[in-house]
């Protein structure tokens, strides 16, 4: 049975497991229509959260920022922010963090991102100010903590007498992690010591890039929780519907999929059966996952609504499931 509960996200029901979802943000004004539509489809799922990649260029980031705010307007969803080391010196995250919390975000993905292209790409190279998600991670706590100093509460039962206050922390801050090793790790094992990192740094959630192999996630979650790791693994599974997404993200993540899913969908010429194809396969990699201990999905969207709701439909826990469950409960 997959784990449920606050680390992993909460949940309307307390036999579902979490689900969350990531949006990337529109590029025109058509697109940003589209977008919001697909946000109020994702949000009848009732997702833990919806997190917003969020480019180094200036426009990018203002796009992402109005889909935030979208979501923390229109829905109930808990939106999470990106945000890379790769273009923000300390000053500049300083802002953008601080700019997030006061528009209501309390939420955060922190990633090192990738370097430019001809800049030093070994493992120890610094990029700016920020040289790992972890010190990314603790400039979040810290300007958090800058926002909200301790203060004073009163002890119960004693008139007049005084304690120090806890101060809000952001409600997540989320780092990557890679099942199958980042393209820059020397092994497995600084795969685990950079979470472990991560989560020492002050991180509470982890989420994977894309798998294809139910083992790879598993084996990799076994691995953490051997080196120290706690704080919860979320696999991260996009269910692919073409054979030129495919392509692509073999290109961006590196990560080789099964030959038989890149051949299947390369030879079959109906777009509905590709799509068949893709949300077949991402089913049975997240029942897998799920059956395997996974404590909730994390599904890449690629901003549409569609294959990731039709994948939690066919696995038991999509919208008209819930409204099922909370009925069935409510009537016990």
């Amino acid at each position: 049975m997959a784990q449920t509960g606050p680390d992993a996200g909460g949940a309307d029901c307390r036999d579902r497991p979490p689900v969350s979802f990531e949006l990337f943000p529109p590029r025109t004004d058509a697109a940003a229509l589209a977008l919001g539509r697909t946000i109020d489809k994702l949000a009848e799922a009732h997702p833990a959260f919806i997190s917003v990649t969020f480019g180094a260029g200036g426009s990018s980031r203002d796009r992402s920022l109005t889909v935030l705010r979208y979501m923390l307007e229109h829905t109930d969803v808990e939106p999470m922010a990106h945000l890379t080391c790769v273009g923000s010196s300390h000053a500049e995250a300083n802002r953008l963090v601080r700019e997030f919390l006061d528009a209501g975000i309390t939420s955060f993905l922190a990633l090192r991102g990738d370097p430019p292209a001809g800049a030093d790409a070994s493992p120890d190279a610094g990029i700016g100010d920020l040289d790992s998600a972890a010190e990314l991670v603790q400039l979040i706590h810290r300007v958090q903590e800058e926002r909200e100093p301790f203060g004073q509460v009163g002890i119960p039962g004693l008139p007049g007498v005084t304690q120090i206050g806890e101060r809000p922390r952001p409600e997540r801050v989320a780092v990557a992690t890679f099942p199958t090793g980042h393209p820059r790790s020397r092994g497995v094992a600084q795969d685990v010591d950079t979470l472990l990192a991560k989560e020492i740094a002050g991180a509470n959630l982890a989420i994977t890039q894309l798998f294809w192999r139910a083992e790879d996630y598993l084996g990799f979650v076994d691995r953490a929780r051997a080196g120290g790791v706690t704080i919860p693994i979320l696999p991260g599974i996009m269910p692919v519907t073409t054979p030129a997404r495919l392509a692509r993200l073999t290109e961006l993540t590196g990560v080789e999929p099964p030959a038989s899913l890149a051949i299947d969908l390369e030879i079959e010429p109906d777009a509905a059966a590709q799509a068949e194809l893709g949300i077949g396969y991402a089913t049975r990699l997240a029942a897998d996952v799920l059956a395997g201990g996974a404590p909730g999905l994390h599904l890449y969207t690629f901003n549409r609504h569609e294959a990731v709701l039709d994948v939690l439909d066919r696995l038991g826990i999509g919208v008209n499931d819930r409204l099922v469950n909370e009925r069935n409960t409510t009537e016990r």
